[in-house]
């Protein structure tokens, strides 16, 4: 059967210049992986009846936060979903290594065998996307009541929110294969930067600079850097005019100290790298409209999310990376 559905994927990738969202351009070689996990998705949707692309937002949401991850450690598979060796066999249950589907259900836990082999194994990818599919299944399969489904799971709506943003975003592509990244202004622009994370600051108290400032021109436009959605957008003291968007990575893209936004961009809207978001400019230290206390920049912050917390890291390396593989590509 899932060979059949990866023979799908890959003729329906032949289709792909007829989506809204994909010109020649944009058109994408699936990796092997990328064809796996689609495959598994759209099983799983044949299933279930619940789209293909909210448990390629579980997925993505769960493999992001085991990237920071001790106690779970990196996926085995392409299923980034985790559950602990007692949620899979039973809190009770003495066999810790439990397969067999009928007495973990005895014991409580939540392994089910996704492929019909007999067997509920927390390494194979079908056993653990059919076993949290399960927790899903009884709110239903609309929007609405897989947002329900996923908070009784979490128990948090910062979880909630990032999963079904990664889930727009891959209904918006019709794909998984979303790796690309831009550099955050256009490589022909008058810029310069340098790592000045953990620098000093001092309005509005004594504190750290959580990013990299790149010094352009007003009016240079900024551009996203991932496939993602926009969170925020507006005025803060700090930063100005700034927007924050969120990308399928669980990775928070602060833009600040813009001089305008872009006339198209809105808070929820789902964005792609290259995608000009704002101008850069000098707003912030101060009320709304405060502007040229210090030269024009675009502050550029990274903030990563473990599932519990949100903390920031240095974007430096990022940009570098970035803007290297822009030049190759030119």
């Amino acid at each position: 059967m899932l060979k059949k559905c990866i023979v799908m994927i890959l003729l329906l990738g032949s289709l792909c210049a007829q989506h809204p969202h994909r010109s020649l351009a944009q058109q994408r070689t699936y990796s092997p992986t990328d064809v796996q996990r689609l495959a598994l998705y759209k099983k799983m949707e044949t299933v279930t009846s619940i789209p293909w692309y909210y448990y390629a937002g579980v997925d993505q949401y769960e493999r992001s936060i085991r990237l920071t991850s001790r106690e779970k450690g990196k996926p085995t598979g392409v299923i980034g979903i985790y559950f602990s060796g007692l949620q899979w066999v039973g809190p009770l249950n003495p066999v810790l290594t439990d397969r067999n589907p009928q007495s973990i259900m005895l014991f409580g836990g939540v392994g089910l065998d996704g492929n019909n082999d007999g067997i509920a194994n927390p390494d194979d990818d079908e056993d653990l996307l059919y076993s949290f599919a399960k927790k899903l299944m009884p709110y239903g399969f609309d929007k609405e009541n897989v947002a329900i489904g996923l908070w009784n799971y979490y128990k948090r709506d910062k979880a909630v929110s990032m999963i079904m943003q990664n889930a727009s975003v891959y209904k918006t592509y019709g794909t998984v294969a979303l790796h690309d990244h831009s550099f955050v202004v256009p490589l022909h622009a008058n810029y310069s930067y340098r790592d000045t994370w953990g620098a000093r600051r001092g309005y509005g108290g004594r504190r750290i600079h959580e990013g990299t400032d790149i010094f352009a021109d007003y009016g240079v436009p900024v551009k996203a850097a991932s496939y993602g959605v926009v969170e925020t957008k507006g005025w803060n003291r700090f930063g100005g005019w700034r927007i924050g968007i969120r990308d399928i990575n669980n990775i928070y893209h602060y833009y600040a100290h813009l001089s305008s936004f872009h006339k198209d961009i809105q808070k929820g809207d789902i964005v792609k790298p290259g995608t000009i978001v704002g101008y850069v400019g000098s707003s912030g230290y101060g009320p709304p409209g405060t502007s040229g206390k210090f030269p024009p920049h675009l502050h550029y912050g990274m903030y990563r999310d473990n599932g519990y917390t949100e903390w920031a890291f240095d974007p430096y390396p990022s940009l570098k990376v970035w803007e290297r593989q822009e030049r190759l590509k030119k």
